[in-house]
């Protein structure tokens, strides 16, 4: 009978990783966890959402200073302390970050500081941080949760002439005086937020005809008018041909339109996405099939190897922590039922896929958009109002957006919605809630909101829809 080391090997800390580990091992399985990052943590913590929020935190205090006079207030800033901003989000992400270590290292897995490759499909090859030698370890069952790494298109000249990531933003020590930003993505939008809130000049040069693909086309537009109104270009619809280093910065030329434009500015962003971190996996090796680089899972999270699973980055619909949180744990719970003799049965349900970004208007979105309900046919009613028309968000200035919520046009149940808007990440959630419980819009009414609130604009669209579905 073959020997095996553990039940379950996670290969990656972040998030899914972590939360894969610490499942299994309260269900009793023996688990090693092997991350090969200079820092344990994982992006969010180290290099996403935790960072980046708090410097955007910033950003936003920085608007409400520069529209103090609109409300009667005499305030101005007198600019920006770079090094103090930094070094408090360098003390929040030690104490995050130095949280999650702690739980990585406190006992309950064996914790391997290397690199992974398979060499088989119940077997990895380690190549340890310090250079000590290689070893192999061999397991049951696998996780597979290794995250993201930039995404750097085939652009004439781009790498010769060098980028910034958001990395680098999220550490400088200086920030240029006028930035080329390509992208427009929830990473693109939130920097480009941040950096114009710092007095740099920013242009948003995006590859779609739209900010935010994927999403309503009208969350984009608002975006957009925002940041247009802040000083910011906006180029839509365009195709980069060519980034060079020139005496006064970088040159970085597109086309748009049937027309060339070329902007020169001192920094070039690149944030076009993320792509996933497979490298070096050799992934062949276990027979583990991919596509579009992504790793094929399914909907319970295993791979083409049913006891090799995969959460996160590397196989996600969506990049965003609290999914891979959950894929994690169900990947763990179903490795669980496998090596007890049951078949891996839980699954996921992607019905409340939340997405949020914090630019400025912030936006967010859960459940399908209409155009993806309407292509399966399903029967829907939209209805949408502006918060220029809403008591609390008219007193509090934010004039820019709306709210959307998508019925069905037969049950009245709540399908999806979106929000642009002030604090749309947390007003979101009341229709997350909502759906979770599959509430229909006459249902939602029911329920109290306090007057006047932000929260009380989504009653609109939901009596809107209510009143369609009882007279049809």
């Amino acid at each position: 009978m073959e020997h095996y080391d553990f039940d379950l090997v996670v290969i990656g800390g972040g998030s899914a990783g972590y939360a894969g580990a610490r499942t299994a091992h309260a269900a009793g399985l023996k688990v090693a966890v092997i991350d090969g990052a200079g820092e344990l943590g994982g992006l969010c913590i180290l290099r996403g959402c935790m960072p980046s929020k708090t410097l955007i935190e910033s950003a936003n205090r920085q608007l409400v200073i520069r529209h103090a006079a609109e409300f009667g207030l005499k305030a101005e800033s007198r600019g920006v302390d770079l090094h103090r901003l930094r070094e408090r989000k360098r003390a929040l992400i030690a104490d995050f970050a130095g949280y999650r270590q702690g739980q990585l290292a406190d006992g309950r897995f064996t914790l391997h500081r290397g690199a992974a490759s398979f060499v088989d499909a119940h077997t990895v090859e380690v190549r340890p941080r310090d250079g000590s030698a290689a070893f192999q370890v061999k397991s049951r069952s696998f996780l597979i949760a290794t995250g993201s790494e930039v995404f750097v298109p085939p652009v004439p000249g781009l790498a010769e002439t060098g980028f910034w990531t958001s990395d680098d933003v999220l550490d400088a020590a200086e920030l240029p005086k006028t930035v080329a930003v390509l992208g427009g993505g929830a990473i693109a939008l939130e920097m480009a937020h941040y950096l114009e809130a710092m007095g740099c000049g920013v242009t948003l040069i995006q590859r779609s005809a739209q900010l935010l693909t994927g999403t309503d086309p009208e969350c984009g537009a608002v975006v957009r008018q925002a940041y247009e109104r802040r000083g910011m270009r906006v180029h839509c619809g365009t195709h980069l041909t060519s980034v060079t280093r020139v005496e006064s910065g970088k040159r970085v030329e597109f086309t748009q339109d049937g027309h060339t434009h070329a902007v020169v500015v001192d920094e070039v962003l690149l944030a076009m996405g993320r792509q996933p971190a497979t490298g070096g996996l050799a992934l062949e090796q276990a027979g583990i099939a991919t596509h579009r680089q992504k790793i094929t899972v399914n909907d319970r999270m295993q791979t083409s190897r049913p006891h090799i699973f995969a959460a996160g980055d590397v196989c996600s619909p969506l990049d965003v922590v609290h999914v891979a949180i959950q894929q994690g744990e169900i990947a763990a719970r179903n490795a669980v039922r496998l090596l007890g003799g049951k078949p891996a049965e839980e699954t996921i349900d992607y019905r409340l896929l939340l997405f949020g970004v914090f630019s400025h208007p912030q936006v967010a979105v859960v459940g399908e958009t209409a155009e993806a309900l309407q292509k399966r046919g399903v029967p829907i009613i939209e209805a949408s109002y502006p918060f220029n028309d809403h008591g609390k968000s008219m007193v509090m200035g934010e004039l820019d957006g709306f709210v959307k919520m998508i019925g069905h046009a037969q049950t009245g149940e709540i399908l999806g919605a979106c929000v642009v808007g002030p604090e749309a990440t947390e007003l979101i959630h009341e229709v997350v809630v909502a759906m979770n419980f599959r509430a229909t819009a006459k249902q939602f009414l029911a329920i109290p909101h306090y007057h006047p609130t932000l929260s009380e604009i989504w009653t609109y669209p939901a009596e809107e829809i209510a009143d369609q579905v009882a007279s049809s």
